[in-house]
């Protein structure tokens, strides 16, 4: 590993060491008899625009994590690139069931709430990313799947949010009982939120997903979440062969098999179900860089298979580092012009 590099999703306990040294603030969460929703699930139906309308412009909402390192502002970003979304991250819990930014800051009141008002106010919107590899997660912290739709629930009502991404990371994605937890929760945000768009977010092998990876979309399946878009992140590979365009090619491939596979869908269907959130430049792998070509590669799949997600991780990291600077929290490690790997994706329509 590159310790240059802060990890794609250890960086939340990087940029919140302070809150981890807080004490616990949440009372813990009620339990129910079981983490599979009720037939119908309970709950009246919440007014969420239908996002039809912006489903391109959505599909290329690249990550940027405000509380990392030297964050551009969103709004020069837009200006500079043409790209109108962001997926923002990372939602975490503060000890308890109960959703913050980064485990320490509030949903509303603070610069997340201006900056997501800024973005808005400049013609574009956001989906809010929960998750990431480090810090306490909602899905483990909730102890049930009503009590996780309803933190859920929190997020999407503090921004009346068009578009949630769950990014589900380490224990979280090792434990089968989380798995269906996650699952079961996006079943009923996807019941008490009319055409609110979902995307689950995990890591992959070369290959496509992993067992645990297949075993999650195999849940969402069995329990009729209409997910829209099934998202790998396919870097940190610890050894693959030839250009990471083409190894994520391979592993988009694998985990179309897996969604045709577990759903039933059509060559076509999968394909639209399916997305990709690279990261652009030096990776966390020493060997291992992603380049302005392979994202060229990525936008070619995406164009021709019109799959539900083109993103990275991260907007942060887009543009060069200074003198003797090397990848990090903002700059790429490679030779670039400003934001030219957010350029590449902003090409792409859905």
């Amino acid at each position: 590993m590159n310790a240059a590099v802060p990890p794609r999703r250890l960086v939340p306990a990087l940029a919140a060491l302070g809150c981890l040294l807080l004490p616990l603030l949440a009372t813990a969460p009620q339990a129910d008899a079981a983490d599979a929703p009720p037939a119908g699930s309970a709950g009246p139906a919440r007014g969420v625009a239908p996002s039809a309308a912006a489903a391109g412009t959505m599909a290329v909402a690249p990550y940027e994590y405000l509380g990392w390192g030297d964050p551009q502002k969103p709004t020069d970003v837009m200006a500079a690139t043409g790209v109108k979304w962001f997926t923002l991250a990372f939602i975490l819990s503060d000890g308890g069931c109960n959703p913050t930014w980064d485990g320490s800051r509030a949903l509303t009141g603070g610069s997340d709430e201006s900056a997501i008002k800024s973005i808005r106010g400049a013609g574009g919107d956001v989906v809010v990313s929960v998750g990431g590899w480090s810090g306490n997660k909602l899905g483990e912290k909730c102890s049930s799947a009503s009590a996780l739709a309803g933190a859920y629930q929190k997020v999407i009502d503090a921004y009346h949010l068009k578009a949630l991404d769950i990014d589900i990371e380490d224990t979280e994605f090792s434990n089968a009982t989380v798995r269906q937890r996650v699952v079961s929760a996006l079943k009923i945000v996807k019941t008490n939120n009319p055409g609110i768009v979902t995307y689950v977010t995990m890591g992959t092998t070369t290959s496509g997903p992993d067992s645990n990876g297949k075993d999650l979309i195999k849940k969402g399946a069995a329990a009729g979440l209409a997910n829209d878009g099934w998202t790998i992140m396919p870097f940190d590979f610890q050894g693959h062969s030839g250009s990471m365009g083409s190894t994520t090619v391979s592993a988009l491939e694998g985990l179309k098999a897996a969604v045709k596979s577990a759903y039933g869908y059509s060559d076509d269907a999968a394909y639209r179900h399916i997305g990709v959130s690279s990261m652009n430049g030096k990776t966390d792998e020493a060997d291992e860089t992603v380049t302005t070509g392979d994202f060229q590669t990525i936008l070619g799949y995406a164009k021709q298979h019109h799959i539900a997600r083109f993103t990275f991780w991260a907007v942060n990291r887009d543009r060069q580092c200074g003198s003797g600077g090397d990848a990090g929290s903002s700059c790429s490690g490679v030779s670039q012009s400003p934001y030219a790997f957010t350029k590449i994706v902003a090409q792409y329509g859905g």
